[in-house]
């Protein structure tokens, strides 16, 4: 069970050159925490280990963010995405994660790895925006519709601009 915590309007910083490294089985439970995730988050490895990954979602990022992510590597993609996480102390930071598909030798799809690292101010600056935007739809839709509502806004904000999700999320 995802534990009830108060979130802070406090950022911790990923330090330079540091990478987070975690991994999941098929369904999203960690699997493999590296000591930089346990820091970050402040969580113990035992606190994280066979849990959902989602013990880190922040409440100020939308469910259609993580559905794109999902559909994605389940597809067999890797996929990039800007995700602010939320620690055990309340504190967030944000992460330019990128998450593959892990394999086993015959090519199946066992788990999803994923490496985050410091995002610029920049893109935070960017994609604070139109996460924000993804979260007020979301608001104004049943849960069941949601994510589709927001996902759209998404696709069609990025269609209007000509570009892909993935070049977009790599120019920022």
């Amino acid at each position: 069970m995802k534990p009830k915590i108060q979130p802070l309007d406090i950022e911790r910083k990923l330090p330079e050159n540091s990478y987070i490294v975690s991994k999941t089985d098929l369904k999203g439970k960690i699997t493999y925490a590296n000591r930089i995730f346990m820091d970050m988050a402040c969580y113990s490895e035992s606190e994280l280990l066979g849990v959902q990954h989602n013990i880190i979602r922040h409440p100020d990022m939308p469910r259609g963010a993580f559905k794109f992510v999902w559909d994605t590597i389940a597809q067999g993609k890797e996929v990039f995405a800007y995700v602010k996480n939320l620690a055990k102390d309340g504190h967030y930071y944000w992460v330019l994660a990128n998450i593959t598909p892990d394999r086993d030798i015959n090519g199946n799809i066992i788990g999803y790895l994923s490496v985050r690292r410091k995002p610029s101010s920049q893109a935070i600056a960017t994609i604070e925006p139109i996460y924000q935007q993804m979260l007020d739809i979301e608001k104004q839709h049943h849960a069941k519709d949601q994510m589709d509502y927001s996902i759209g806004f998404l696709v069609d904000a990025l269609n209007s601009q000509g570009v892909s999700y993935e070049e977009f999320i790599l120019s920022i």
